[in-house]
This record gives structure tokens, C-alpha cells and sequence, in this order.
């Protein structure tokens, strides 16, 4: 319970998928030109109750204008791209983006684990401006990583995304948000309660199902 963060040379689809069920969240490095996983078991954890989200008046009246579609599924890979483009020098690399799709090609051939991809397009042009990755364990959500718009037109669209994400959870019976690190202040924002370790894990336990290596 001291340590955070493992690296692994086991680049396989079942190691990838194991480790994120035990509540690891996997992140990757190269070391001496090398590729890596980097699964991680945080000393704490943003989580949102679907009924905490706080949404500010400028998300409610976007939400009122409708000028966007809300999707589930339909651009994995082009949401993988927007993401990489728009972390610079992130754990998403090329290598990391590969397991992801061996993953969702196969995504109805795992038990309890399911890869999601969240798309925010605007209505008329279509463009993608908004989304993020994510999987399902059991009834739990764990996002992994997204982007947002830099255009100043879509201000405010990410957290609408995140908004709409979570009436999704919401709607279709998930038990709880698991946002990973808190650290970042929009998650809070949102409404995430942090939890330590002991908490995550005891809740996290209590709602999905663990099996042996």
C-alpha cells in the first residue's frame, strides 16, 4: 500500500485488461528506446456521484441551444487522434493507441470490460470538438483521457461533454465516475469527491467482480 505505480513489459490485451480491473489505471513510458506499461494504483481518486455534478449556467444554456450531438462509439480512433494531438508528448503514444484498438476490435470478446469512446460533434458541420476515452467495469466508468476544442467558439464544450457524459452514467445504470487523479481542479469543479486508496478500493470491490491471476 506504499507504492503508486508498476511497469510492465506484458503488452497483451488480457494484462491490460486485468490490471484495469483491479483498479489500476494504465498509463505507458518508453525507457532505453523501449516501450512500457505504467499501471497505476493512486494513493487517491476523484469520484462523481451521478447526482453530485455541479453545471454552471453557461453549460445549462449550451444544453439549451442544442447546436452539438452527443455519441457513444462512433469515432474511437478519430477521438484517439484529437486526444494525442492535444496532450503534446503524452502516455498516449502510438504504442499505447495500438493496444487500444486490438482491445476494441475485440471488445465483445472480454468479460466485464469494455473500451468507450465519448464524442461531442457540432450539429452542423460535424465536426468532432469534444471527447474522450474510457472503459466499463462492470457498473463502474473510468475515464482515461480526453480533449476539447481550442477554438474559442466551443468554449465551455468540454464541460458540457462531461455534463452529458454524465446523464448518460446516469441514465444507463452505472454505479458511479471514477475520474482518476483529482488533482486537476475541473474534476472538483464538476462535483468529484476524493477519495484515498482505502476508500476507492473498498468501493470499488463492492461493486465489480475480481478474479484470480
Amino acid at each position: 500500500m506504499s507504492e503508486n505505480y508498476y511497469w510492465s513489459d506484458d503488452l497483451s490485451n488480457e494484462f491490460y485488461i486485468k490490471a484495469a480491473q483491479c483498479g489500476f489505471i494504465t498509463t505507458s513510458m518508453y525507457k532505453d528506446e523501449k516501450f512500457f506499461l505504467l499501471p497505476e494504483i493512486q494513493f487517491d481518486y476523484a469520484i462523481l456521484d451521478f447526482d453530485n455534478i455541479k453545471i454552471s449556467k453557461k453549460v445549462k444554456k449550451l444544453i439549451k441551444e442544442e447546436n452539438f450531438n452527443f455519441t457513444i462509439n462512433q469515432k474511437f480512433n478519430e477521438v484517439l487522434e484529437k486526444i494525442q494531438n492535444y496532450h503534446e508528448k503524452s502516455w498516449l503514444s502510438n504504442d499505447y493507441i495500438k493496444i487500444l484498438q486490438s482491445i476494441k476490435k475485440n471488445n465483445h470478446s472480454y468479460e466485464n470490460f469494455e473500451l468507450i469512446s465519448v464524442e461531442l460533434d457540432d450539429k452542423y458541420t460535424g465536426d468532432l470538438i469534444s471527447g474522450e476515452i474510457g472503459y466499463k467495469i462492470n457498473n463502474i466508468y473510468t475515464s482515461l483521457s480526453g480533449f476539447t476544442s481550442k477554438n474559442k467558439k466551443y468554449n465551455n464544450y468540454g464541460k458540457l461533454q462531461l455534463t452529458l457524459l454524465n446523464y448518460f452514467l446516469k441514465k444507463s445504470g452505472y454505479n458511479f465516475w471514477n475520474l482518476g487523479h483529482p488533482q486537476l481542479q475541473y474534476k472538483i469543479d464538476l462535483g468529484s469527491r476524493i477519495y484515498t486508496r482505502e476508500q476507492f478500493l473498498e468501493r470499488w470491490n463492492c461493486n465489480k467482480l475480481i478474479t484470480d491471476f
